[in-house]
């Protein structure tokens, strides 16, 4: 995707939450998106048509965040209410509700076989829970964050959250490992590079930071936008070439990956943009501009 092909406007418009949107996904090919919000609801859409196409509700308080499995069958919501909803998407039924969270929980997330879901909280925690089990009670508590856990990435063998304590902290389960990285600032938000090994993280300085997972050296930052009391979603575009971040003036920007430039930007909203998704299709791998930000820094050192 080159500057030129970037988005500059609104295609559709979807209407129907009574109320702030807290996230919005994309199923796992793109056909369909999910939003939640605080209306206590959780809306499916066809976005390429604007069409609305069913409501799920159970939650009894805002609902923060949804993601939905690879095969499309089952989905997962958290938020206000401190539980962990696990749905079945055809009928919108709750199939479990897991309890466990002594505060409003802000993330969830399923791995890559929809077999545990992983959620994060304002009570400093992660939890993950068993959806092929009826118990719900957790099967791992991580609790080593100082404060609030506002995202969560996973890959298939590790738990990446960002926490408003200043850290990035990746779990390996394989062996039981925690390596931390420390941004100096609140992180809101996270997103794995297509490849998997860069993190982009959205502090509250109105900075988003890239960071080499592998080394942990800080890749570059990218700066115009405004990120200071809100959480805003944050993520690569799917070529790899530009990073993509909401701000708390409405609008939308896009910055080049290597020379972090603001290459575009357009308003979306008229107040804060907090939900930002980008359509799963890939391109092209991140390992050619990731090599130019490594061999740039190298000579600005």
């Amino acid at each position: 995707m080159t500057a030129v092909q970037l988005p500059k406007q609104k295609v559709h418009v979807l209407e129907g939450h009574a109320g702030a949107v807290l996230a919005a996904r994309f199923n796992s090919n793109g056909e369909y998106a999910l939003s939640c919000g605080k209306d206590r609801t959780i809306r499916l859409w066809n976005p390429h048509r604007g069409i609305h196409i069913k409501t799920y509700k159970a939650h009894g308080r805002e609902v923060r965040d949804v993601h939905v499995a690879q095969d499309n069958s089952k989905l997962c919501s958290c938020g206000g209410d401190r539980q962990v909803f696990y749905w079945d998407v055809s009928t919108g039924q709750v199939i479990r509700k897991f309890r466990g969270h002594d505060s409003e929980v802000n993330a969830v997330k399923f791995n890559e076989y929809a077999s545990v879901v992983v959620s994060a909280g304002y009570d400093k925690s992660l939890r993950v829970w068993d959806c092929k089990s009826r118990s719900t009670e957790p099967i791992q508590i991580i609790d080593t964050f100082l404060d609030s856990v506002m995202s969560i990435c996973l890959t298939k063998t590790e738990i990446i959250a960002g926490s408003v304590d200043g850290t990035v902290r990746t779990f390996d389960i394989r062996v039981g490992r925690e390596i931390s990285d420390n941004f100096g600032q609140p992180v809101n938000c996270i997103s794995l590079s297509n490849d998997g090994n860069c993190i982009l993280a959205s502090c509250l300085d109105s900075t988003l930071r890239l960071l080499d997972r592998s080394s942990g050296e800080l890749l570059q930052e990218y700066k115009g936008h405004i990120c200071k009391s809100f959480k805003t979603d944050c993520c690569l575009t799917n070529s790899d070439a530009h990073v993509a971040g909401g701000s708390e003036d409405g609008y939308i920007y896009f910055w080049d990956l290597v020379d972090a430039s603001v290459v575009s930007s357009f308003r979306a909203h008229d107040l804060v943009v907090k939900v930002l998704a980008q359509h799963p299709k890939v391109d092209h791998p991140l390992r050619k501009n990731r090599e130019e930000l490594k061999l740039r820094k190298g000579k600005r050192l």
